[in-house]
């Protein structure tokens, strides 16, 4: 049997009996689309975070392109961010019309090298968007004294970091908004699509309530053009109070499954996952990496595990962006970076078995080189 890089169905056969309930829940309440379970979800996540607002959405992605509009970013701004990051990412910033704008990574922890974003302002510069990756978070204080000190807003890209804390502050309740995901595989992922910002601003919390439900403020009147269709709906939204009430185990699992891999292959020539001080990971991915990573990954095909790359081409990288103007080498650090690093099978219900199957895979390729 094949070792999957991310499965739900042993998490589903554990959890099916709470799963089905919430969705029965939702049929019988004769409310299928914005009603009592996506009002409470919203109240629960923003409880969890201790903030004022959640606003969910449809997906990630428009959670970050409701999240730069209703920040007021917009066409002729400019967006600080990375290129080591799922494309929806900058995606978003070109949908609402802005520029990305990227600085390099840290080459320990593979997250924005803050020590690079001032140089980067200029008069069109609105905002920063850190992305808090594969577990963990971005320092985020220089990013607020650059902020403060130019006008700009921060927003956090937190799909890869729910339940990550930096010196105890949980991950998206520094910036003056955080948009998540609730994509399967996140480390709270619904059975579907999902999404959500949540922040502490009145203002940007009722911009996001319009923008994504048309632009209106009530039914079938618009006062914000253009709005979206971008509504969670409510059988997601049970599932995901359902699983918020089990995300401390899902954390405390997959720190778990973190430490294995770490005594398992400590003694290697793999550079394991460093954390930056102050952070508290919670392993959306086990990220390590070796200079022959694609020979590596080719002679564990024989093994049947299945390992993964996030991300193999870095964003600036690709023809769809060839309009910014990168060129090879602009981003060195990312650049090399994405050659060498690859993740590791990780889902809180990954048995002990399998993290042992994956591990001594490992081993034998890695003595094989």
């Amino acid at each position: 049997m094949t070792t999957r890089v991310w499965d739900y169905l042993t998490e589903y056969e554990n959890e099916r009996g709470d799963i089905l309930a919430a969705v029965d829940r939702v049929f019988r309440s004769g409310t299928l689309v914005m009603g009592e379970s996506v009002r409470s979800f919203e109240r629960e996540y923003a409880d969890y975070h201790g903030v004022a607002h959640c606003v969910s959405c449809d997906n990630g992605t428009n959670a970050l392109v409701l999240a730069l509009r209703a920040l007021g970013v917009g066409p002729g701004d400019e967006v600080i961010t990375v290129s080591n990051t799922a494309a929806p990412t900058v995606i978003a910033i070109d949908q609402v019309g802005a520029t990305p704008v990227f600085v390099d990574i840290d080459p320990d922890t593979y997250l924005m090298d803050t020590s690079q974003v001032a140089a980067k302002v200029t008069e069109q510069t609105k905002c920063l968007l850190p992305v808090h990756l594969y577990g963990q978070c971005v320092d985020l204080e220089p990013l607020r004294r650059i902020a403060d000190q130019h006008g700009l807003t921060i927003l956090e890209d937190c799909a890869q970091a729910h339940g990550a804390r930096r010196d105890g502050v949980p991950a998206g309740t520094i910036g003056d908004a955080a948009a998540f995901s609730f994509y399967p595989t996140k480390v709270l992922g619904a059975y579907g699509d999902g999404g959500a910002t949540i922040t502490n601003d009145d203002q940007v919390a009722a911009n996001l309530r319009r923008l994504r439900y048309y632009g209106m403020e009530k039914q079938y009147y618009v006062v914000q053009t253009p709005g979206h269709n971008s509504r969670l709906d409510e059988v997601h939204a049970e599932i995901l109070r359902t699983k918020l009430m089990r995300f401390d185990g899902y954390l405390a699992a997959r720190r778990k499954v973190a430490q294995r891999y770490s005594e398992g292959l400590g003694d290697t020539e793999l550079v394991l996952p460093k954390i930056a001080p102050g952070n508290d990971h919670v392993y959306y991915l086990y990220v390590v990496r070796h200079p022959k990573r694609d020979e590596i990954l080719e002679r564990l095909k024989a093994y049947d595990v299945e390992l993964n790359v996030s991300y193999r081409w870095p964003v600036h990288t690709m023809t769809g962006f060839a309009h910014l103007g990168y060129e090879p080498g602009s981003l060195p650090v990312t650049e090399r970076m994405a050659d060498h690093i690859f993740s590791l099978p990780m889902y809180a219900s990954l048995s002990e078995g399998l993290q042992d199957k994956v591990i001594g895979a490992i081993r034998e390729v890695l003595q094989s080189l």
